[in-house]
């Protein structure tokens, strides 16, 4: 069983393609079963039958190839590679039976379509783009040499053709890797350093052993089976090792921001340039159109300016905050299942995507689940300076956070311009055994010129009571973040009064079991002329405060036709 670490450690070394499903592993049974009964119909299964006079040995071995290499990817649940893979062998098979054999551009067009046919979705996968992708780019790249090999490769020794052998498979190696990085940083803000060496490890070891013993093993009978898994999995066990140390190495991978459409497009056209077959003038030149894509920076707020993103986790909260020279997250969103949370699923691809790799601050309002549930996750994988939360001293948060310190009412700082202050809790609140965990916290305020937010976590009516009567001037904010995700417990009249605000934001979760934000409550904003925005409705919600408030929906922006309105 494959786990999250393990997934991480495959994606750092560019080798997730191998331990899912591999076009190579596919092709390679396929052949091997199609090449035995070529071998066993030309000698008509050992018998009189005189089969290759019914039908040719060619025409049977390409229907067996064909009928393997379907029940190998039905196995293996039908990804998008391993049916481009399948859908070129039948193209191959169908081909060569009505002897009508063609270019393996057309092969690939044709499996393109039949991919795009079958399921439209497939687009929406970035395997799918890989996929063919790297097919592509190995044809375009591979022009000219295939056919010199094959015209004098039987005319040399065997020491030269396994020469001219290492030669064409270390120039596909490279192929890949220069040709698929704009798109991996497209689709993924990354790319893998280590990729070429794990991968001249990984792939000859998976494909010509792990693979075929497993199969024997899977056919042999006892003892022998055991034998052939137990020596498949000590070889799977060694490359881990490997591969975990590979990965932990500093320069491992390298991240940017996903590029701009111009970055892309300049970038890809660059590519083709530098991997256009022999005879193209200065193809070195194609390197300077990846200029704008490794210069590419994480973007920054001007001067005095301020930017917050609500993040859609569902039922939890998490915003970033951002200025022009620092960013601080406010929650880590809940905890889904052992291997998922906000931080690993929503905040972190999200600072991936953005190039961000560090956070100078973090703000755990409180412990409960849907506030805190991310936040080893993100721990684990961006650099933090501080931690500020209002969890116990024996929390494994507070254990795993980088410069933890308590929030208390009264702390305050100033960054670029912008003022941040704790509102709550206030200190005695912690000698008290008598508060839940909602009415302890962090509520913390964020001063822009002349627009502020309000971020409350989940007090209740008691602490906004109290705020009145203790810090009342304090409470008057532009925007508002609904306490307690607009419970019915929270966000009384008077509360709504003092703050004022004209935008309240709601992080919700589409039907959550607790009816978030309640009818009523819900209402009351609306009752006070208050705008009102959802994450259930707008998914994630960017505040731009600057000279004016602006804000932006994702659902919006990136308006998609099953986005009911």
């Amino acid at each position: 069983m494959l786990y999250q670490s393990d997934w991480k450690v495959f994606n750092r070394t560019g080798i997730g393609h191998l331990i899912s499903i591999s076009g190579l592993h596919i092709t390679m049974v396929a052949g091997l079963f199609a090449g035995l009964v070529y071998w066993l119909w030309r000698r008509s299964f050992f018998t009189r039958a005189q089969l290759p006079l019914l039908l040719p040995a060619q025409k049977a071995a390409a229907v067996a190839g064909a009928l393997m290499a379907f029940i190998y990817v039905a196995l293996a649940g039908f990804g998008v590679p391993a049916q481009r893979t399948l859908y070129m062998l039948m193209v191959i098979a169908a081909a060569m039976w009505l002897g009508r054999l063609t270019s393996v551009s057309h092969v690939l067009c044709l499996a393109l379509g039949i991919v795009i046919v079958l399921d439209p979705w497939a687009v929406l996968w970035p395997g799918f783009w890989l996929s063919f992708g790297a097919v592509a780019i190995i044809l375009f790249a591979g022009v000219g040499r295939v056919q010199y090999v094959q015209q004098h490769g039987l005319k040399r020794r065997w020491s030269e053709v396994w020469r001219e052998a290492w030669r064409a498979a270390s120039h596909t190696q490279y192929v890949v890797t220069v040709g698929l990085v704009p798109l991996t940083l497209l689709l993924f803000g990354q790319i893998s350093l280590i990729s070429p060496v794990a991968n001249a490890i990984a792939i000859p070891l998976v494909s010509f052993v792990v693979t075929p013993l497993a199969l024997a093993g899977s056919l042999a009978p006892a003892p022998i089976a055991g034998w052939l898994l137990q020596l498949a999995h000590a070889c799977i066990a060694s490359l881990a090792t490997c591969l975990e140390y590979l990965s932990k190495l500093s320069y491992s991978v390298w991240t940017t921001p996903i590029p701009a459409a111009w970055m892309f497009v300049l970038a890809m056209l660059g590519t083709l340039w530098l991997l256009a077959p022999r005879g193209w003038p200065s193809r070195w030149l194609g390197a300077l159109c990846w200029l704008p894509l490794l210069c590419n920076l994480p973007s920054h707020p001007q001067e005095g300016d301020m930017t917050i993103t609500a993040f859609d986790v569902g039922q939890g909260m998490a915003l970033l905050v951002e200025t022009s020279g620092h960013r601080l997250l406010y929650d880590t969103g809940p905890f889904y299942s052992p291997e998922s949370d906000g931080g690993n699923r929503v905040i972190l691809p999200y600072l991936d995507a953005r190039g961000i790799g560090k956070l100078d601050a973090v703000v755990i309002s409180h412990n409960d689940n849907d506030h805190s549930g991310g936040a080893l996750s993100v721990f684990q994988h961006v650099k933090v300076g501080w931690v500020t939360s209002s969890l116990a001293p024996e929390s494994a948060i507070v254990a795993a956070a980088p410069n933890h310190r308590r929030c208390e009412a009264g702390q305050a700082w100033d960054w670029d311009g912008i003022h941040f202050e704790m509102l709550q809790p206030a200190a005695p609140s912690y000698d008290s055994q008598k508060w839940k965990p909602n009415a302890r916290s962090c509520m913390l305020k964020i001063t822009q010129d002349r627009h502020s937010i309000l971020l409350p976590g989940d007090i209740e009516a008691i602490q906004e009571q109290e705020l009145l009567y203790s810090s009342a001037d304090k409470l008057p904010a532009t925007v508002l973040l609904a306490p307690h995700h607009g419970s019915g417990t929270s966000s009384t009249a008077p509360f709504l009064q003092a703050v004022h605000p004209q935008l309240a934001l709601f992080q919700v979760g589409y039907r959550n079991r607790f009816h978030h934000p309640k009818l009523e409550v819900f209402e009351r904003y609306a009752d006070f002329g208050i705008k009102r925005l959802r994450t259930d409705e707008s998914g994630a919600i960017t505040l731009q405060f600057g000279t004016d408030l602006e804000f932006s929906e994702y659902r919006s922006e990136h308006a998609r036709y099953w986005y009911h309105r």
